[in-house]
């Protein structure tokens, strides 16, 4: 967004610096490089030339000189290999301290000394006055709402409202500055942050695929468990099985980082596959129908609507992804500032109302 110029000086920098340490490292090779390869070379020669005089003067047998001839050849091959591979380890060792580096960051979030370990999660959520600060900014103020099991819950909202922030807390990437987030009547913080965030499936906007098979990416997470013909059925359930199937491999098609290949739409319909075939307890969808045709859509909105034992939270942009919700809370600045059904919502002529005709007012005039 209006950053080119400063991301491209950003990388020209990087790319100058890697060009310069390359450059170096390519004088240091020549320079020394032919040194060691004319030490190599000369070194069979003169010992062939000062054997031969030894064998000619009866000082040395003919075995023995060809015996010298193969040592020194034997002998200045480990030793240029022993400069590759010090430059090889060099590498390794660099590039330990970065993954080092790495594994020794402790999470901020862990669990509680006393972790609770529940036997059965059903999918009630509950926030409970929660408020949350990030840096000296209040991201949420005051956030309260239940949903039941089985039940769906559509959050709406301006960008940067807070409704992901929602989410990250239900996921505790970040613990509440206030109040408290319940699962099943347990605050999550004594919860197990492993059965916590198994225990729900989230569809993003920002879809991340691997490098991998279709059929991989589906079931990630669940590899050793999770049967072909279940996968075939969240595909099928995603509206995803209809474009997998035309392909030449179909589930064993390797789509390339992040998905390339594939439009936004198959991307995100493959996404909804491998939270659906993880059958937990709560599904977030986080705008991931944003690039679905309305048909696609709607076809997805009843597969969410038969799963009865599932606790849905959608959140969108979309008046039609949320309009079929138990109850729909928008979001202001953090706060909610309206909350009801659909009906409910048109009827207080609001912030929902004027998305409503924003999205639908065209519409309803023709």
């Amino acid at each position: 967004f209006a950053r080119e110029d400063y991301e491209i000086k950003k990388f020209l920098s990087h790319n100058e610096r890697y060009y310069n340490l390359n450059i170096t490292q390519s004088k240091v090779l020549v320079r020394y490089y032919p040194l060691f390869q004319f030490v190599g070379k000369v070194l069979p020669v003169a010992i062939t030339i000062l054997g031969g005089i030894s064998v000619m003067n009866g000082n040395m047998s003919l075995g023995a000189l060809v015996a010298y001839g193969e040592y020194s050849r034997n002998c200045t091959w480990p030793m240029e290999m022993m400069g590759w591979l010090t430059n090889d380890l060099s590498s390794a060792v660099a590039s330990y301290k970065k993954i080092k580096k790495i594994y020794e960051v402790k999470p901020e979030i862990e669990d509680s000394r006393n972790v609770v370990t529940l036997d059965h999660i059903s999918g009630n959520v509950e926030f409970d006055h929660v408020s949350f600060k990030l840096d000296g900014k209040q991201i949420l103020s005051d956030i309260s709402f239940s949903v039941n099991e089985g039940k769906t819950l559509g959050i709406m909202g301006a960008t940067g409202s807070g409704k992901s922030s929602i989410i990250n807390m239900l996921h505790r990437f970040y613990d509440t500055t206030e109040g408290s987030v319940r699962l099943d009547g347990v605050d999550i913080r004594k919860i197990s942050l492993r059965q916590l965030r198994r225990s729900v499936a989230v569809v993003l906007q920002d879809v991340f695929l691997f490098s991998d098979t279709i059929e991989e990416n589906i079931k990630m997470g669940n590899r050793s468990t999770m049967q072909m013909d279940e996968i075939k059925s969240a595909a099928a359930s995603a509206q995803a099985s209809s474009f997998i199937e035309k392909m030449d491999e179909q589930y064993e098609t390797v789509i390339g980082e992040r998905g390339v290949g594939l439009s936004g739409g198959q991307k995100q319909r493959i996404s909804i596959a491998r939270a659906l075939s993880k059958h937990s307890p709560i599904l977030v969808m986080d705008d991931s129908t944003s690039a679905l045709d309305m048909e696609t859509e709607h076809e997805i909105q009843k597969t969410l609507n038969s799963l009865k034992d599932t606790t849905k939270i959608i959140i969108a942009h979309r008046i039609s992804a949320v309009c079929h919700a138990d109850e729909i809370i928008y979001l202001q600045d953090g706060r909610i500032a309206e909350r009801g059904t659909h009906e409910e919502l048109l009827a207080k002529k609001g912030l929902y109302y004027d998305t409503y005709m924003a999205q639908y007012g065209g519409y309803l005039a023709s």
